[in-house]
C-alpha cells in the first residue's frame, strides 16, 4: 500500500501534466459531478498536491478536486489524442492543452470549494501532510505532546492518521528504529532530548522516502549490504522486512513483531529502552 512519499510523487506527476494550462475538456463518470464538468472548461489547473493518500486539484476559481485512488485507483497520465492500453474503468478525465489526466477504477472523487475543504469528512480526520504543510520540527514535538497522543504506545501512535497524515507501516519501522524508539514507549516517556529526536526522526524519514523514491536507508548502509550480496529491495531499508539480518549499526539480528496488527521491524539492541 502507498505511503505519503509515494502518493506525494503521484501528486507532482500529476502537477507537472496539467499545472498552469487551462481545461480543454473534463469528463466525470459519476452523475453528481458531470452535472459540473462544463463549469470546469477553460478553467487553469494552479496546483495538485497531496493530504494523506488523498490527491487534490486545484483550479483557479477556489474549487479542489478530491479523489482518493484506495486499493484499487490509478492516474495515468498521456497525451489527449492517445489512450491509455487499460481495461481499467474510466472514472475521470482532465484535458489540458493536449495534456490529460485519467483516474481509473476510483470509486471517491468529489468537488469542493477551497474555503470548505477542512468539513471533508476523510481530510476533516487528518493530522498536517508530513510533505505538504510545512510541519517544522517544534511543531512535530508539540503534537507528540498534547494529551490526546502523548499517552499513546508509539507502535500504534505513529499510524493513527490523525496524529500525522502519510506514516504507513514502512515509515512506521524506519522512523522508530532511526530515532531508537522502542515501540512501547510513549511520548510522555521520552523526555525532551529523546522527544526530539523522534520528531525530527518523522520528518527526516518522510523526506527520505519522498527524496529517494521510498529509500530510507543510509547510503552507507545500503552500499555495505549490496556488497555481502542482499538484494535490491532490502536494501533500501534500515529496518524493515530485514528480520534475522544483522542491524546496520550493531550487528543484532533485526526482529519482526506484530503491532497494532501490523507487521513491525526493530533491532532490539538500538531500540531498547
Amino acid at each position: 500500500m502507498p505511503e505519503g512519499p509515494e502518493i506525494r510523487r503521484a501528486a507532482d506527476r500529476l502537477h507537472e501534466q496539467l499545472a498552469g494550462r487551462r481545461l480543454e475538456s473534463v469528463w466525470f463518470a459519476f452523475p453528481e459531478l458531470a452535472a459540473e464538468a462544463d463549469s470546469l472548461v477553460g478553467r487553469e489547473v494552479t496546483a495538485v498536491d497531496s493530504w494523506g493518500k488523498a490527491l487534490l486539484t486545484r483550479f483557479d476559481d477556489g474549487r479542489v478536486l478530491y479523489s482518493h485512488n484506495q486499493l484499487y485507483g490509478v492516474w495515468k497520465l498521456h497525451d489527449a489524442e492517445r489512450e491509455p492500453d487499460t481495461e481499467r474503468s474510466l472514472r475521470v478525465r482532465l484535458t489540458a492543452e493536449g495534456r490529460s489526466a485519467s483516474l481509473y477504477s476510483a470509486s471517491d472523487v468529489s468537488l469542493w470549494p477551497g474555503d470548505r475543504l477542512a468539513e471533508h469528512p476523510f481530510l476533516s480526520r487528518l493530522g498536517p501532510d508530513l510533505l505538504t504543510h510545512g510541519v517544522t520540527p517544534k511543531q512535530a514535538m508539540a503534537r507528540l505532546a498534547e494529551p490526546r497522543f502523548a499517552r499513546r504506545r508509539l507502535g500504534g501512535l505513529l499510524l493513527d492518521q490523525t496524529l500525522f497524515a502519510g506514516i504507513g507501516n514502512y515509515l512506521r519501522s524506519e522512523i522508530l528504529f532511526f530515532a531508537g524508539a522502542s515501540p512501547s514507549e510513549k511520548p510522555m516517556e521520552l523526555g525532551e532530548e529523546r522527544l526530539a529526536l523522534l520528531a525530527r526522526a518523522i520528518l527526516d524519514v518522510t523526506r527520505r522516502a519522498y527524496d529517494q523514491a521510498g529509500v530510507t536507508n543510509r547510503d552507507e548502509w545500503a552500499a555495505a549490504a549490496r556488497r555481502r550480496g542482499e538484494n535490491r529491495r532490502l536494501c533500501r531499508f534500515a529496518v524493515y522486512e530485514r528480520d534475522g539480518l544483522p542491524c546496520h549499526a550493531c550487528g543484532t539480528p533485526i526482529e519482526r513483531a506484530m503491532v497494532a496488527s501490523r507487521r513491525l521491524y526493530l533491532c532490539p539492541q538500538c531500540q531498547s529502552q
